[in-house]
């Protein structure tokens, strides 16, 4: 690994961490009803939206109602969308004639959009119109971004508030959210993008004569090339920001009008993490401890700077079957070298390793190289960080809160080694909590392993390999988990856009993204219903380096226990493979 490897990699995680703290206290002053800027402006629109809702933004709600209006708004949002899709062809802005999307794949993404997944089985250019992708897909990366971030202040709340049955009103957190912190990020950012080339039209595909004339695959002589255009600026603004990751063309972030120049591809780069990462000292303000904030921070950190580092050093080195081909791997003024299969030259090695570690560590899963043809251990560390719950830094929201799950684990398991019943933040972490934590942390190895194994089974499941051996049984392994982490990346040798994969994956989008929100709110009730216990001599202090590290472990241990067989099957045999072939 070169110098110019280690000062962009360092640049990217300055720029990060120096973002953090004005983020984070804006957004908790939001949360909080405190003058923060933008709603001393924009609260008369607040305010209106509640009068026109008939939402009494005084009126609390118990942990069960939260559940339900979380619930009920996001099930509301999967049929709408499933509805757009089928229905588009009859519908304004579908300047190409794009006919309706088949039931299963609109069913996939209904569910796959509204859960924050954004995986994709199709590719947008030829399939969505314009309105389907304004007003169902970037319409859904809001909301479904929102929905995390939601979560995660109830949750805050639930540590935050002494002997209270609610946990705060979901319609408000909603509002605020949408209003003062995704709108104006995004709308900032598209205009950013659109400096640098990206496109924001209604107008039809552009066309281009082709330099030499050729023939479709029924032999129709092709004198010209469609170029797709659209509102993309404002759709990958969103997706970036909400952590959500759905592209507005098939290759996502690598297509170049996605992702125009180095400098386009720094911001969305940036914005993977941005949100995530203010979300820690949000938490440490609202519970009037920025300590804490700084811990669960300096956790990821923990995890994701040696990921990025092993991750690149191992595409840097290159693919040594090429090697042996005597072709020149090595980086040098004229070529970045490594393994640059799947990747933009324009990008290089570092660019493509940062995008793809920062995007599995969070749940945004936006792509700008192609994860397929990584190395096997390249490759495997992206998958492992979808299946550690995608905590190291996570979507927006989820990802805290799941990690704020492993603190519950990590301080119960310290408890129970000193003989003393576990606290965190002051409230007393109990045999309930325990068990809403075990499901957070298990309940996506369930919808991993068991459907990966009726996959590699079932001949529906196996038609869908384009890679036969260990490689094929990493494409589903990849493609269950990075549904069950709501990521929606893929090794996308894999066709997925079959009635197996479009119903099975989103069933397992559905209970991955819900059965982890439920048991999240049940906590927060729980803890809001507590008294806050004051600190003694005995108490576990949360801060420390010593906690950091712990807290690391326990993420470590459970991902790595839980999912090392698979991934000896997968790509770690594929890399014990490599000298023999």
């Amino acid at each position: 690994m070169s110098y110019n490897d280690l000062i962009q990699i360092g640049i990217y995680v300055i720029v990060l961490l120096l973002c953090v703290k004005p983020l984070g206290a804006y957004m908790a002053r939001i949360y909080e009803g405190r003058p923060a800027g933008l709603n001393v402006w924009l609260m008369p629109l607040e305010k209106w939206l509640y009068r026109l809702c008939g939402v009494k933004p005084e009126e609390g709600m118990s942990w069960k109602t939260y559940a339900c209006a979380v619930m009920m708004f996001n099930i509301l949002g999967i049929l709408i969308v499933y509805a757009i899709q089928r229905l588009q062809a009859f519908l304004p802005l579908n300047p190409t004639g794009m006919t309706a999307v088949s039931p299963d794949s609109s069913f996939n993404t209904a569910i796959s959009f509204a859960t924050n997944t954004n995986w994709q089985g199709y590719s947008g250019e030829s399939t969505m119109s314009y309105l389907t992708q304004m007003l169902a897909l970037a319409k859904q990366n809001f909301s479904s971004a929102a929905t995390g971030m939601v979560v995660l202040v109830a949750l805050i709340r639930g540590f935050v508030q002494k002997q209270m049955n609610t946990i705060g009103n979901f319609w408000v957190d909603m509002v605020r959210t949408i209003l003062y912190i995704l709108l104006p990020s995004a709308l900032v950012l598209a205009l950013l993008l659109v400096s640098q080339g990206v496109p924001q039209t209604f107008a039809p595909s552009a066309k281009a004569a082709l330099l030499q004339d050729a023939k479709d695959s029924n032999g129709k002589l092709v004198t010209q090339q469609d170029l797709a255009l659209g509102p993309v600026a404002s759709q990958v603004a969103i997706k970036q920001l909400g952590t959500n990751g759905g592209g507005y063309y098939n290759t996502n972030s690598a297509h170049p009008y996605e992702n125009p120049t180095p400098l386009s591809n720094f911001l969305e780069m940036l914005a993977i993490l941005l949100i995530p990462a203010a979300l820690c000292y949000t938490f440490g303000y609202m519970v009037r401890d920025h300590r804490q904030g700084w811990a669960l921070l300096a956790a990821m950190l923990v995890i994701f700077i040696p990921c990025l580092l092993f991750v690149t050093h191992i595409e840097q080195r290159g693919n040594p079957l090429i090697g042996k081909l005597g072709v020149d791997q090595n980086a040098t003024d004229f070529q970045s070298g490594g393994n640059m299969e799947g990747k933009e030259a324009r990008f290089g090695i570092v660019s493509s390793t940062i995008w793809a570690v920062a995007t599995t560590s969070a749940s945004n899963g936006s792509v700008n190289s192609m994860h397929d043809s990584y190395m096997p251990l390249g490759g495997m560390i992206p998958m492992w960080l979808i299946q550690l719950g995608e905590v190291i830094f996570g979507g927006v929201g989820s990802g805290l809160y799941g990690m704020i799950g492993f603190v519950i684990v990590a301080v119960f398991i310290a408890g129970l080694m000193i003989g003393r019943t576990p606290e965190y933040l002051g409230k007393k972490i109990e045999a309930f909590e325990m068990k809403m934590a075990s499901l957070v942390a298990f309940i996506p190895h369930l919808f991993i392993l068991i459907p990966t194994a009726i996959a590699v089974l079932t001949a529906a499941g196996k038609a869908g390999i384009s890679n036969p051996g260990p490689h094929g049984f990493s494409e589903i392994l990849y493609a269950f988990s990075s549904c069950c982490g709501n990521n929606g990346s893929a090794f996308a040798g894999i066709n997925a856009n079959t009635p197996f994969y479009n119903i099975s994956l989103g069933v397992a989008m559905f209970f991955c993204r819900y059965w982890l929100i439920i048991p999240i709110l049940a906590i927060a009730g729980s803890l809001s219903a507590k008294k806050i216990v004051p600190t003694t001599q005995g108490t576990l202090p949360t801060h420390t380096p010593l906690f950091v590290f712990f807290l690391a472990t326990v993420v470590l241990i459970v991902g790595a226990l839980a999912f090392f067989p698979a991934l000896a099957l997968g790509p770690i045999v594929e890399h014990l493979m490599l000298p023999s072939n």
